[in-house]
């Protein structure tokens, strides 16, 4: 069996509409109204199962309006995600029918249907390119109710002839690629898989080009600095500063190593480090997130305890799919003292915008409106926080002209655990690695390889397949 309903949100619960209305209004001002529905295609259900979910998981009869059949009767479009990506309502709709009803058999498609008053033929598509990023969603063709069909795996490519290129072939495979690593890189790939004599698969490939991103490796913030200056009435202080950074790397053996924005960002921690003024610093082989031995106090009786801090930033995530970027921003920190057995409590985001007030007719060709960007954010980011439970106390949105070509979203996390809780073992051949959590994206194999990209008009396209 498969159905098709439509939600409507009643009178003073439909916070929605309102708030699409609004945007619109921004560019169509002679709009009148716009009602928003949402859209549940069911499959697999038997007609008494779904009658059971109808007013329970799909509509609460209290605040909600279902209808059979398609209610627009003004100018409409609907739309849904792309296949693939993750659909939250749909999912979390999946799941309460397996409690409702004990079946695993059903699937679910969500999409919405907006309606709209006062509204040309012409005026419609200007609305879809404002309301549908198509990185992440479609238009939704309503004379189908089927589930979309998943692509196949192909088998996995191998590049043949890649260890016999010469120079000229190899930079033309570069190209032909699109890699985010430079071309000294592949050049190194290259000489490694000629010594073990063997092509590479193109998974390898993408997986050394996600690794050796900017994004993984910060490879802007390693690269050599080789004539530093410093001029204007900051310069006395300058100097004396980067003097004392010089003293340090002297110190510190690290002379014969290049001078980097990464080595003068942790020049200081490996210094007071080696001159033991960071006793109570936690190190391992998994440091993924800063951790500090404390003393805690419960009931008069003190514990050894490990404090944990994370940042993440997902500036370019962010500016081509905001909720999902701001999102998987905070998920990013959580991640890492979450994964050192930390129970992570308190958060703060800090995030850059150009003017949302603009006019989207202002927006950079190939870049999403800056309102778009800023208030799906702000939706992205809450709604991962709100679901984990996590007390953000801190929120700072920047309005600045230089953040026009790259937004800024950077979230921070603290996190604890008494020490007694953290075992730390050798991972050995053979150990189970258990893959925990719901997918959040299309991102696979190269997902982080956008963000170390240069960006063009073409970028909103190309780097989300």
């Amino acid at each position: 069996m498969k159905k098709r309903i439509f939600v409507e949100k009643k009178g003073i619960f439909d916070v929605e509409s309102p708030k699409i209305l609004t945007e619109i209004k921004s560019i169509l001002p002679k709009v009148e109204n716009v009602k928003v529905y949402n859209i549940y295609d069911v499959f697999g259900l038997s007609e008494g199962d779904f009658s059971k979910t109808v007013g329970s998981v799909f509509a609460d009869p209290v605040t909600d309006i279902i209808h059979t059949e398609n209610p627009a009767t003004e100018q409409y479009f609907a739309t849904e995600f792309l296949p693939g990506q993750y659909d939250q309502r749909a999912d979390s709709a999946e799941q309460c029918i397996s409690l409702l009803t004990g079946t695993d058999n059903a699937a679910v498609r969500s999409g919405k249907l907006i309606e709209i008053k006062g509204i040309s033929s012409a005026d419609l598509d200007k609305v879809k390119d404002l309301l549908i990023n198509k990185v992440e969603s479609r238009e939704k063709d309503l004379s189908k109710l089927e589930i979309p069909a998943q692509e196949k795996p192909t088998p996995v490519i191998v590049h043949e002839g890649f260890i016999g290129f010469d120079e000229a072939e190899l930079e033309q495979f570069y190209k032909q690629h699109g890699f985010a690593f430079g071309f000294d890189d592949l050049l190194f790939i290259q000489n490694y898989f000629q010594s073990g004599n063997r092509n590479p698969t193109e998974t390898e490939l993408k997986v050394l080009d996600t690794y050796w991103s900017d994004h993984c490796r910060h490879t802007t913030f390693e690269t050599e600095l080789k004539d530093i200056q410093f001029k204007g009435e900051f310069k006395e202080t300058l100097d004396k500063i980067f003097a004392d950074y010089l003293e340090k790397r002297k110190f510190l053996g690290r002379e014969a190593k290049p001078i980097s924005l990464m080595d003068l960002a942790t020049v200081c921690a490996r210094y007071f480090h080696k001159t033991g003024k960071l006793e109570n610093l936690v190190v391992s082989d998994e440091i993924n997130a800063c951790t500090i031995e404390i003393e805690a106090e419960f009931d008069g009786k003190k514990e050894p305890w490990y404090l944990l801090f994370k940042n993440e930033t997902h500036n370019h995530p962010t500016e081509i799919e905001p909720f999902g970027g701001a999102s998987t921003c905070l998920g990013g920190a959580i991640r890492d003292p979450l994964s050192g057995r930390a129970f992570v409590y308190q958060a703060m985001r800090l995030s850059g915008a150009a003017d949302v007030l603009e006019p989207v007719s202002a927006t950079l060709q190939g870049k999403l409106p800056q309102r778009t960007i800023t208030k799906q954010a702000a939706n992205g980011y809450s709604s991962y926080g709100n679901q984990i439970g996590l007390a953000t106390t801190m929120v700072n949105e920047i309005y600045h002209e230089g953040y026009r070509a790259k937004r800024m979203e950077v979230g921070f996390v603290v996190g604890a655990v008494p020490k007694t809780w953290v075992k730390r073992e050798k991972p050995q051949n053979g150990d189970i690695v258990i893959l925990l959590g719901g997918a959040t994206g299309r991102d696979g194999v190269g997902g982080a390889t956008g963000s170390s990209k240069e960006q063009d008009e073409t970028s909103i396209h190309t780097l989300s397949t």
